[in-house]
């Protein structure tokens, strides 16, 4: 249980580190959207080797990994409609816009993004005795430009800097409870609900990306992002292959 927790807060203290970046360091569009790339290839890579494959592994039949995939992602999507509606669609926006929103929709938006992935974490670690470290990288790496990009917006809406970086500790610390009730929730579940719950988080996952991080990394990255998001690809599967 208790690596359940700390593994979860590693994977989520990237988000603090980026807060910490966009409050110290002015980066520019550009990079925070090929950082944004980097990531989203690094997830795709995760969802593909160590979500959906281990989902389709685990399952008695393919039902299950496909019934998951499509509840996660029906799931995540209207949880993110409601939330847009409530004043949260603009919470990873660099410029901005997230002055105009509800704070309280920010944050759950925010959450929404991360308790899927960082259930996987405590779930993996309770299958195989440890964590998955090319998942986990992939986690780490794609928190970073989130946190970036949204800290930096919500400094420009008009929080102050404390409350942002507060906000951000409170949402690592419930990434971190999520891979605990991962770890806890499902240790006599069998194979076919773990196998659903795989394929939930990777409908969730992916939903994620293309609705927020990868048009977010285009429109600050320009036609470049595809490069690095191949790059982030590879080095998540590289890191699955050495693992």
């Amino acid at each position: 249980m208790g690596a359940a927790f700390l593994w979860g807060a590693i994977a989520a203290s990237s988000l603090i580190i980026g807060a910490l970046l966009a409050l110290w360091v002015n980066l520019s569009y550009r990079v925070i959207g090929l950082i944004m790339a980097f990531g989203s290839g690094a997830l795709i890579s995760a969802v593909a080797f160590d979500l959906v494959e281990d989902a389709t592994e685990l399952a008695t039949g393919f039902g299950w990994a496909a019934v998951g995939l499509f509840a996660g992602c029906f799931v995540f999507f209207g949880g993110d409609w409601l939330i847009d509606r409530l004043g949260g669609g603009d919470r990873k926006n660099k410029t901005g816009l997230q002055s105009t929103g509800s704070p309280l929709a920010i944050v759950l938006g925010t959450v929404l993004d991360g308790i899927p992935e960082s259930a996987v974490i405590g779930l993996t670690i309770f299958q195989g005795g440890e964590v998955g470290f090319a998942y986990l990288a992939a986690v780490f790496l794609s928190n970073l430009p989130e946190s970036i990009s949204s800290t930096t917006g919500l400094v420009a809406g008009g929080w102050k800097r404390g409350h942002v970086l507060w906000m951000w500790v409170g949402i690592a610390a419930v990434s971190a409870l999520s891979s605990l009730g991962g770890f806890v929730l499902f240790q006599d579940a069998p194979p076919d609900t773990i196998a659903f719950v795989l394929a939930f988080a990777a409908g969730a996952i992916l939903t994620m990306l293309a609705d927020t991080m990868m048009p977010e990394a285009f429109e600050h990255g320009g036609k470049l992002v595809g490069v690095v998001a191949t790059v982030g690809f590879a080095v998540a599967y590289g890191l699955h292959i050495i693992a």
